[in-house]
């Protein structure tokens, strides 16, 4: 074989023959190991860079041991001259060793699919959509129906439910937020006068702000305010505590000692969130009323005078109606948050995730409901 001015001994174990028509030769010897494959490994790649040889045979005839250093250092080289469309060989490699090789060895890599263009990944992200959305609502209507089997369950057999759990949910999900609630309804009432005040000022009917004030509240916002209050703090609760059990495995667990999770789990905060949610808008109409009061005060109106005035615009069909509202906004937010605390994933993010998919959802459904009614009331003549 001609050699090329190139052809070098190396003190470390390998020898380095490269002739004039592109062909390398690389000889190790002795050992193969994570001691001396770093050295190896680096003089190796900057001989392939340099010279880039159509063919590269290693000789591997005098090699007396290799481990996972040495089998990576001899892949590496078989797919550095693969990348490059050139030939490579390894002859006189021991046969344990080349078992090694072929363990180690990940086979052909599958190269990335193309990148779509714009265009074209439009279809396919409406098509997910679609699915997603379809298959959302499959799992909706078959917890709907498992919840109502179990509903009629406990009604037919109270002792079933874990009532010391229900009323510890009430407390979580309606004392413990009866002040953010009050607060909010107050301040709400308070906004809503004044602004009505201005209007009303240019006909001479500030007299009628509370009754607008009243027949809005009692009606539509009481019940509204209240269900997205609870959907953004009790409805992410219940996502993110049944949501970390399903991250744990506790459900699994209780479906090993033959326990029925949503029976056992969801029903009691169902159960909570369906009784405390009329309690809470009762208390959010009486302070949206209370704030519009001080501001009917405020403009030369007495107290008397804003009595009389809820008295004769406030029916018992509109508080009838607001709290039968606020019945089903209860039951959306309940089982919604406990759905999605079902549905959770794995992953650092996943109850996050579901949190946010609660209220998310938990409010869509509220405005559609809220929608729903609306339509209704007015056909009935409500």
């Amino acid at each position: 074989m001609t050699m090329s001015p190139e052809n070098i001994m190396l003190s470390s174990p390998m020898e380095i023959e490269q002739d004039k028509e592109g062909i390398l030769r690389l000889t190790f010897s002795g050992r193969l190991d994570v001691d001396r494959t770093s050295d190896l490994w680096r003089k190796a790649e900057q001989i392939l860079q340099r010279s880039k040889p159509q063919s590269l045979f290693i000789d591997a005839h005098e090699v007396s041991y290799c481990d996972g250093a040495g089998v990576s250092l001899l892949l590496n080289l078989a797919h550095y001259q693969k990348n490059a469309e050139a030939d490579f060989e390894i002859q006189g490699l021991q046969g344990k060793f080349r078992k090694l090789m072929d363990l180690f060895d990940p086979g052909q890599q599958i190269p990335p699919p193309p990148k779509a263009s714009a265009f074209r990944r439009v279809p396919e992200d409406a098509g997910r959509a679609v699915v997603a959305v379809m298959s959302d609502i499959k799992m909706l209507v078959a917890f709907v129906g498992e919840l109502t089997v179990t509903l009629l369950g406990v009604l037919i057999h109270p002792r079933r439910l874990r009532w010391k759990d229900a009323f510890l949910v009430a407390e979580n999900a309606g004392a413990n937020a009866f002040g953010i609630i009050a607060l909010m309804s107050l301040l709400f009432g308070l906004i809503l006068a004044f602004q009505s005040a201005i209007p009303m000022q240019r006909f001479g009917a500030q007299i009628f702000v509370i009754d607008l004030i009243s027949i809005s509240v009692v009606r539509e916002l009481g019940p509204l305010i209240t269900a997205i209050i609870l959907a953004g703090r009790t409805g992410s609760a219940f996502a993110a505590e049944l949501g970390t059990m399903k991250v744990n495995e506790e459900l699994n667990a209780l479906e090993t000692m033959g326990l029925d999770p949503v029976r056992f789990l969801v029903a009691p905060r169902v159960l909570a969130a369906v009784f405390v949610t009329p309690l809470l808008v009762i208390f959010s109409n009486l302070f949206a009323i209370i704030g519009g009061c001080l501001v009917m005060n405020s403009l030369g109106f007495t107290l008397a005078t804003s009595i009389d005035r809820i008295h004769s615009a406030v029916g018992l069909s509109d508080i009838l109606g607001g709290l039968f509202k606020s019945v089903i906004f209860g039951l959306l937010v309940a089982a919604i948050g406990c759905l999605r605390g079902l549905q959770t994933a794995t992953g650092a993010q996943a109850v996050g995730i579901s949190a946010t998919r609660a209220v998310v959802s938990g409010i869509f459904l509220i405005l559609l409901s809220d929608g729903v009614f609306a339509v209704l009331f007015y056909y009935l003549g409500i």
